[in-house]
């Protein structure tokens, strides 16, 4: 099976001469899989918040620290990646894996340079399975239709999880809302929505500085307030903490340096579908 959904994988236009989120991201977390104008867009950001590569590192293991609870503390099996971003170790599905062998993880992404790299993303346990998707969050029904998530590798009559890490920020309300609520409709009752999402609470100035550098390099950006990012889980049972700063959930499970409010920019939360 994963064999054979490496040998769909095409050759992509990387599309080099402009900056892309998952690669600027890659940039700030210190990755190899980036290009100039990544560089460039990152460097802007670097000069005037040397800090920001703390607050994308705090992003990346607070989806660690998520996986973790979902399987340990909630038992969830089955995993809904969608916004994947470049594979970087662990990856969601190692993180899974450590826990049960068996877990399976859907991973989805419409950027091309994820999907030069999505066979890093299907190096699953023998027990287990991965595959990955090349699909657009804004489509939600041509991705709940694909033949890798149906049947395939998710059972779709047992809890899933939706995780949503550092991509609605990317949306505007009235787009990224309904899709989510779309998303989580398909999915049945015990399924839990694990989000991420950025804001300018902790860091006004620092923040609205990224932001507008994200714009300046063509990648619009929508900041939210805590209430913004709880809107996401509207009828959903809140798992403990809460819609908390991203440094605020759960750092027990985190064996990394304590981080202040004024060190992240993004909130997390969790939920269940009842």
């Amino acid at each position: 099976m994963r064999q054979a959904q490496e040998d769909r994988i095409p050759e992509v236009d990387l599309q080099t001469d402009r900056a892309h989120p998952a690669r600027v991201y890659d940039y700030l977390l210190g990755g190899k899989t980036n290009f100039a104008a990544d560089r460039a867009a990152g460097d802007t950001i670097l000069t005037e918040w040397p800090g920001s590569r703390v607050s994308t590192r705090a992003a990346r293991a607070v989806m660690h620290r998520m996986t973790h609870r979902l399987a340990t503390v909630h038992g969830v099996r089955q995993f809904l990646d969608i916004g994947t971003g470049i594979p970087t170790a662990p990856n969601l599905h190692e993180v899974a894996q450590s826990i049960d062998p068996a877990a399976r993880v859907v991973y989805v992404d419409n950027d091309p340079i994820v999907l030069a790299h999505a066979r890093a993303l299907l190096s699953s346990t023998p027990e287990g399975r991965t595959a990955y998707v090349d699909c657009d969050l804004r489509d939600p029904e041509k991705l709940l239709a694909d033949p890798a998530l149906l049947g395939a590798t998710l059972d779709l009559t047992q809890p899933v999880a939706l995780t949503l890490i550092n991509i609605v920020h990317f949306l505007s309300d009235e787009v990224a809302l309904p899709l989510v609520a779309e998303l989580l409709q398909a999915l049945p009752a015990g399924s839990f929505l694990a989000l991420t999402a950025g804001t300018a609470d902790s860091i006004p100035q620092r923040a609205e500085v990224a932001s507008r550098r994200y714009r300046e390099a063509g990648i619009e950006n929508y900041l939210r307030t805590q209430a913004g990012v709880a809107r996401f889980f509207d009828g959903l049972e809140l798992d403990d903490p809460g819609v908390v700063l991203i440094n605020r959930w759960h750092p027990e499970l985190d064996d990394g340096p304590a981080l202040a409010d004024d060190q992240v920019m993004a909130y997390a939360g969790l939920g269940r579908k009842p």
